[in-house]
């Protein structure tokens, strides 16, 4: 049983981490050093060792990107401070013992030392020796310090806030889980690694502070022993031992002056992904900076009584450094740009920001109507364009998208076109610097210029000079400048395609802005009685028949109540409009307070319902081509002389037809619309001014 044991615990020993035994040992040093007599030889070697890790502890420290790369750092440090303070006491205990046998007695890397420093003089040794104390205490370590107390409560403070943006990131899906995790792991080293800093700061303050003392120590406790006990005389004391103290403070103070070089590089660091170095580098890599500088040390070398060869030299060289700093910058920028060239050229793989969208609205214009665009010469179109949009918004209902105004060098330079949807739905001529004359219809002369035509509405017009202005408008033609010209042609596209404009999620912003002042309406009608697809589609009914859609609630309630009766587009729309009738006829009646209107005839009102009704409900039924072309006709003409009295063309017939007879007069006849008997309010005075009559025998009628 014995041999299996001690086999067993083999086994468990050589599957131990061996690494993990480097600190307990480095315990023991510290602990045998505070208590053993340790020979001069171990001296010079523990020495040796301490100034080492003091250099690598500096270096490390200089090149750590951020502070939580190093973030054994602390630990590290409360170890070296205590294996100091140990070789302290051992030193001190062989300085006192061994010290009256001569400087050899505490080793030779006291006695290098402290002859090294001295140099002769004592006196002048010891106040080196305490210089380099104060600088230490006083400047580096509580410098340190009070930094590594400050970060330490500006990180706990914001740990909240920055718990808050991992959370916020995380659920909107900026990161994911094991990001987060991550994140909160530093968050929590960091406030942890800071806090630990606040009191490692305090170990090297207190470092420094016993190694004052310690000095003071060994010099009375020197003094007293060597004629004290060993009998030598003052001079010869003095000099064994301030010698012995003064190598042994320096041995022991330079790598504690590393470790606090090094606390104070730790906490000052500004965390970025460069080293002290690199950042140094970049950053004082000013050839502006270091112009000047040389500057002001020629100046100084050429007055009289100052060192001139070193503050010359001095200038030079600095002129020298930013030189080869400006040509790096520029060779750096050389070669970005041919980077940047050669990655531009090289082909790259399409993706979908290959792919351009169609703008919704465009205004494409030629080269020379370029000044009608700029503002510095003058140019009004933009604010002309913003008008257009502002007075359709408000009277359609809805805000109409911008406009994109973009110059193509394919157009003739006086040419533009009017896109939608990414097709040119119009073309028009403008001429900048000059303006459009134009013939309402009745004029007193004729006017020098260049016969066009007004691109809105087709009138004969004129492009005149400003000088014309006034002599046109004498005449009794209507002038507008070109940028005019362009908006209200624009005007007229955008109204006439208003359908086109609106979208789902126009729809949408118009249900949540009505939500605000009517939520219950809105929650019982979508998308619990209809979608948002087809309400969109019902509101571009409207608008494509010149209807508008100010007042949605009037819409929502009524597809609130006809939306339980059928979800047909056609059908929710000829029931909506008559909720609309008071607005429809308000746009009609102008200063009247009759609205006066055409009807057909009963024949042939009653002819169409029976074709409508053989097509059983079909939104395009089929008329024979002569009935058509007689019904259009007279329509066209009686539109006309409604036009010529004052009066809007409006026809009224039986709601059964008006939906489909609307559909075949708008491409025919733009300026008629149509109503039903039920749309009209019952309130509403009408007066039947003309009576459509078509035969189909006689073309003339």
């Amino acid at each position: 049983m014995s041999t299996l044991s001690l086999s067993t615990l083999r086994q468990r020993l050589s599957g131990y981490d061996k690494s993990g035994l480097g600190i307990p040992a480095i315990v023991l040093v510290i602990m045998a050093m505070l208590v053993l007599p340790l020979p001069p030889l171990l001296l010079d070697l523990l020495f040796t060792i301490n100034i080492l890790t003091g250099l690598v502890v500096i270096m490390v420290a200089i090149n750590t990107r951020k502070p939580l790369d190093f973030s054994s750092f602390p630990t590290v440090l409360l170890m070296a401070t205590m294996l100091r303070l140990a070789l302290n006491v051992a030193s001190t205990r062989v300085i006192l013992v061994e010290g009256h046998t001569g400087p050899e007695a505490a080793g030779q890397v006291i006695s290098a030392f402290g002859e090294f420093v001295i140099g002769g003089n004592y006196l002048v040794g010891f106040i080196i020796f305490v210089i380099l104390m104060i600088v230490n205490f006083f400047v580096v370590t509580k410098g340190a310090g009070r930094v590594s107390e400050v970060n330490a409560r500006f990180t706990l403070d914001a740990m909240p806030g920055k718990q808050m943006a991992i959370d916020a990131d995380l659920s909107a899906g900026i990161i994911d889980q094991e990001t987060a995790k991550k994140r909160r792991e530093e968050l929590s080293q960091e406030s942890d690694f800071f806090g630990s800093m606040d009191g490692a700061s305090k170990f090297v303050s207190g470092d420094a502070l016993a190694g004052l003392l310690i000095l003071l120590i060994n010099l009375v406790g020197g003094l007293v022993i060597g004629m004290g006990q060993h009998g030598l005389s003052l001079e010869e004391t003095t000099r064994i031992y301030v010698l012995l103290t003064i190598g042994d403070g320096l041995v022991a103070q330079i790598p504690a002056l590393f470790l606090s070089l090094a606390t104070a590089i730790i906490v000052t660091r500004v965390t970025t992904a460069e080293s002290m170095t690199e950042q140094a580098k970049s950053q004082l890599s000013n050839p502006s900076a270091l112009f000047i500088a040389a500057g002001i040390l020629g100046l100084m070398g050429v007055v009289p009584g100052m060192p001139h060869l070193v503050f010359l030299l001095l200038a030079a060289a600095t002129a020298g450094m930013g030189l080869m700093v400006l040509k790096g910058q520029l060779r750096g920028e050389t070669a970005q740009q041919v980077a940047t060239t050669a990655t531009s050229d090289a082909p790259k793989e399409l993706d979908w920001d290959d792919v351009e969208s169609v703008d919704l609205i465009g205004l494409e214009i030629g080269y020379g109507l370029i000044p009608l665009v700029n503002p510095d010469s003058g140019g009004q179109l933009m604010t002309r364009v913003k008008g257009v949009r502002k007075k359709l918004s408000a009277e359609l209902g809805f805000l109409v998208q911008p406009v994109r105004i973009r110059d193509v060098l394919s157009l003739p330079p006086d040419n533009y076109n009017i896109v939608l949807n990414g097709v040119v739905r119009a073309r028009g001529e403008a001429k900048a610097g000059r303006e459009l004359a134009i013939n309402p219809g009745k004029v007193y002369g004729s006017l020098e210029g260049t016969p066009t035509r007004e691109p809105a509405f087709g009138l004969e017009a004129v492009w005149i000079e400003p000088t014309q202005r006034d002599l046109a408008r004498s005449l009794g033609y209507t002038v507008v400048d070109a940028a005019t010209a362009v908006a209200t042609h624009l005007n007229k596209v955008l109204r006439d395609s208003a359908a086109e404009l609106l979208s789902h999620d126009e729809t949408q912003k118009l249900l949540d802005k009505l939500s605000a002042k009517s939520p219950k309406l809105v929650e019982e009608l979508v998308p619990a009685k209809i979608s948002v697809g087809n309400m969109t589609r019902v509101l571009q009914n409207l608008l494509a028949e010149s209807v508008p859609i100010r007042d949605m609630r009037s819409v929502a309630e009524a597809l609130t109540e006809a939306a339980a009766r059928t979800q047909d587009v056609e059908q929710l729309t000829a029931l909506v409009r008559p909720k609309l009738g008071r607005m429809m006829i308000q746009n009609l009646l102008e200063n009247r307070d009759t609205l006066s209107v055409m009807t057909l005839s009963p024949n042939l009102e009653q002819l169409l319902h029976s074709v409508f009704m053989q097509s059983n409900g079909n939104m395009a039924p089929v008329i024979e081509p002569q009935l058509a072309e007689s019904l259009f006709g007279a329509m066209r003409r009686t539109a006309r002389q409604m036009e010529e009295s004052g009066l809007p063309a409006v026809l009224v017939v039986s709601p059964n037809i008006r939906a489909w007879l609307s559909r075949m007069i708008r491409p025919r006849i733009a300026d008629l619309t149509t109503l039903s008997y039920s749309e009209i309010p019952d309130d509403q005075a009408v007066k039947v001014v003309f009576t459509v009559e078509a035969d189909p025998n006689n073309r003339n009628n």
